[in-house]
Order: structure tokens, then C-alpha cells, then sequence
């Protein structure tokens, strides 16, 4: 055999044996595929047995409430007790409040990198002490929220921003704002008491300040719905005595705006402690109501105290002599006490009409008060009158329960005023069970 001839048949064989490893591969293909493919349905088979399962497991939708879903509950740590104990507790001073934050405002290192024409001069007078600020606060978020609302108000007085720098102190939640002027640093102190995230700040001059000549000290311009935390001395100041120390101040804010929206409130702290001294001071947006909140709020049966409300100044007696004008208030008689005791409760501020038009929502409602109420003694009915279309229904907007003796229900009233529902103050006051029998809401 020539060497071509056995070439030829070497490169053949060859030839040969490579078909052969691709027909193998080709074959062994498949069987990995099918076995791959078989593996993913055994895999999809066991998924769609536990999603059966899961969902053979899950009971039937049911309407579940969620407990307390309307009523106050106890900050975290305190889960264990109940909120009147918690309330109990908050007063007799067991338990701090959130404590104030010290405005104990000192100078601050100037910003080095600050070029700004006239700054050395009027550096102390273009600055604000802010308190109150939220926690984790950044410079930036701070400044866009000021020059956002300077401008909006229309206290800015030229283009560009008025807050030209923010110093933060984290640990004491307080800043410092500079303005690019003197005059919009004087016009941005009417932004006190404004909200920012939530919580009011405090807005006051820092402890350095000194007035410069010629120069206005105090704004002249209101920003609508901003509350200032500074009441200042006039005859239309009003003072608020005989607070409970568990009202914290959007509670108190609460039943002063019955009557109208306020101008300045301060619900006055110990400055220690942070819990309330029982007392606040207040002035209405529109001056003239000032009778009408004393008319309607001084004794007012707060739990087991009397609201005090009076003008705060002097030889103010004539103003408070005058015939009171009552404001009725739908749902809220504020101007009625607790009264002598009765086997039952009429509950107050806690909804709404609107609240109750839906059923889902009214039955929660009265599931919430009983569930409550059955806490300090026998349930034995409770009436929620709701509202019907072109037809006037009394008593829409309170809550009657009654209790099976006096003493059960004298333990809810003193338990239940002053709570919070639907982030609302409760008030309450004893129903004559004559008129309650008779349905005369």
C-alpha cells in the first residue's frame, strides 16, 4: 500500500471518529435538555403545590378590624399599660414629656468662606435662632424649605436666595439661618411657629443681637395659617389656666380653633421636665371672637379640672362683662361641663359626619367605644345617630353610652376625657337617661 493510499484512509478514520464524538454530543444534548426541562417542571410542580397549599391554608376574607384603630395608644415602651394609666402617669410626672429644646443661643464661629458685601457690619442682625427642628435635618433641606416659603409669601426682595447659609446643631436640634439682608432676616421672624416635616419651629433673635439703627425689629407682614409661638401683650391676649398636664398643645390647639383661627399660642412648660404647668396663652386671628372663646371655653370640665379662660390683660373687666355670644359649634358644646353624674356618656369631638355615612367605617366606629367602654364597666347600649340625606337628624356628631350603674360610668368619663380619637380631644359630659331613652339626642 502506497503512503498516499494509507494517508487517505488515516484521514478517513479520523474523519470518521469526529461524526462520531458530535453524534454522542448531539444525542447526550438532548437527554441534558430533557433532563434540564424535567428538573423545571418538577421545580414548577412543587412552586404551584406550595402556592396551593398557601393559599388552601389562608381562611376565607373576613372582615377583621384592626384593634385601636380610632382610640390613642401608648408610646412605644410603655405597650404594657393602658393609655389612662400612661395619661395618670404623664401627669403626676413618672413619666417626662419630650423635653424642650433649650434655646440657650450663644455666638457661633463666623463661616470664613462667606463673601458677602456689608456681612462684618450686619452679620448679628442677619441671623435667626431656629428650635424645634426635625431630627436628621440637613443644611440643605433646611435652607430650600425657608427660601422656598420666603418666596411664596413674597417676603423675598429681590431674586435669588434670601438664606444665603444654615448652621445645624444636631444634638440639640436648633440652627441658624443667615440672610443675604437685614430687612428679610426681620420679615422671616413671622415665620414662627410655622410647620416644617410635622413640627412647629421657633423662630426668635440669636442672643447676640443687636439692633441696628434705622432699622425695623419686628415684621410687618402675617404669613397666612402660621401660628406664632410668641403672644405678645395686648387686650386681646388670652389666658388659658387649669390645663390638664396630658393635653399637649395640638390638643389645646384643638378647642381654641373652635372658635376661630389663631394668630399666636403658647402652651407655657416647665423647662426641665418638659411637661406643661397647666396653663397657655393665646390671640385669635380675628380679634373679635375673643369674648365668644372665653364665653364658651371658661369652665369647661376637662376630667377632673375646670378650664380658666379670661383676657390675660389688665382692666380688661368691661370687655368681659358684656353679654357672651355663643358659638355653636356642630357636635361640640363646649360650653357644657360634665355635669352631675349619670348612668350615661355622651361622648363629643370624636367624628364626623362624613365618617359615619359609610357603613364599613361607622361599624368600626362603634365596635372601637364599645370595645373601650366595656373596659370601666357594663356596656348596656350605645347610640351613634347618623346622618340621613334632606333630613336634619339630632345629635349627629356625638356618641351616647350607656353604662349599666353611675359608678361605672363616672370611671369612663374621668378615664376617656382628654383622650385622643381619630386624633381628636375627647370631651365629655353625663346624658339625662330620661332623654336618652326617649331618644332625644
Amino acid at each position: 500500500m502506497s503512503d498516499d493510499q494509507s494517508d487517505v484512509k488515516l484521514e478517513e478514520s479520523s474523519h470518521s471518529d469526529r461524526k462520531r464524538d458530535k453524534d454522542r454530543k448531539r444525542s447526550r444534548s438532548p437527554r441534558r435538555k430533557s433532563r434540564s426541562r424535567e428538573r423545571d417542571r418538577k421545580r414548577s410542580r412543587s412552586r404551584d403545590r406550595k402556592v396551593k397549599k398557601s393559599r388552601s391554608r389562608s381562611p376565607k376574607k373576613t372582615r377583621k378590624k384592626r384593634p385601636y384603630k380610632y382610640w390613642d395608644i401608648p408610646p412605644p415602651g410603655y405597650e404594657h399599660i393602658s393609655p389612662a394609666q400612661y395619661k395618670a402617669m404623664q401627669a403626676s410626672g413618672q413619666i417626662p414629656a419630650e423635653p424642650l429644646t433649650a434655646p440657650a443661643v450663644g455666638p457661633t464661629s463666623a463661616d470664613a468662606s462667606l463673601n458677602y458685601a456689608g456681612s462684618s457690619l450686619s452679620r448679628q442682625a442677619r441671623r435667626l435662632y431656629v428650635g424645634g427642628i426635625p431630627f436628621g435635618m440637613t443644611d440643605e433641606a433646611m435652607m430650600d424649605f425657608f427660601n422656598h416659603q420666603m418666596r411664596i409669601t413674597g417676603l423675598a426682595q429681590a431674586e435669588g436666595n434670601p438664606v444665603i447659609a444654615v448652621q445645624i446643631n444636631l444634638d440639640k436640634n436648633f440652627a441658624f439661618l443667615e440672610f443675604r439682608s437685614v430687612d428679610e432676616t426681620t420679615q422671616a421672624l413671622a415665620f414662627d411657629g410655622i410647620s416644617f416635616q410635622g413640627q412647629p419651629l421657633k423662630i426668635r433673635r440669636p442672643s447676640d443681637y443687636k439692633p441696628l439703627p434705622g432699622m425695623a425689629e419686628n415684621p410687618t407682614l402675617a404669613v397666612p395659617g402660621v401660628v406664632s409661638t410668641v403672644v405678645q401683650d395686648s387686650a386681646h391676649k388670652i389666658f388659658i389656666g387649669g390645663l390638664p398636664s396630658y393635653l399637649n398643645e395640638d390638643q389645646v390647639k384643638e378647642l381654641l380653633v373652635s372658635f376661630g383661627p389663631l394668630s399666636a399660642f403658647n402652651l407655657v412648660k416647665d423647662s426641665a421636665t418638659g411637661l406643661t404647668k397647666g396653663f397657655a396663652f393665646c390671640e385669635y386671628a380675628d380679634v373679635s371672637v375673643t369674648d365668644q372663646a372665653c364665653a364658651g371655653l371658661n369652665g369647661m370640665q376637662l376630667g377632673d379640672k375646670k378650664l380658666i379662660v379670661q383676657r390675660a390683660s389688665v382692666g380688661a373687666k368691661n370687655a368681659q362683662q358684656q353679654a357672651p355670644v355663643q358659638l355653636q359649634v356642630p357636635g361640640l358644646n363646649l360650653n357644657q361641663g360634665a355635669g352631675p353624674a349619670t348612668e350615661v356618656l355622651c361622648l363629643m369631638n370624636m367624628i364626623t359626619p362624613e365618617e359615619l355615612v359609610d357603613e364599613e367605617e361607622y361599624e368600626d366606629i362603634v365596635e372601637d367605644v364599645k370595645e373601650e367602654c366595656g373596659k370601666y364597666g357594663i356596656v348596656m347600649s350605645l347610640e351613634i345617630p347618623r346622618p340621613i340625606k334632606g333630613v336634619e337628624v339630632p345629635g349627629v356628631g356625638k356618641i351616647f353610652v350607656e353604662f349599666n350603674s353611675i359608678i361605672e360610668c363616672q370611671k369612663a368619663q374621668a378615664a376617656l376625657t382628654g383622650r385622643k380619637f381619630s386624633n381628636r380631644v375627647v370631651v365629655t359630659s353625663y346624658y339625662d337617661p330620661d332623654r336618652y331613652h326617649r331618644r332625644e339626642f
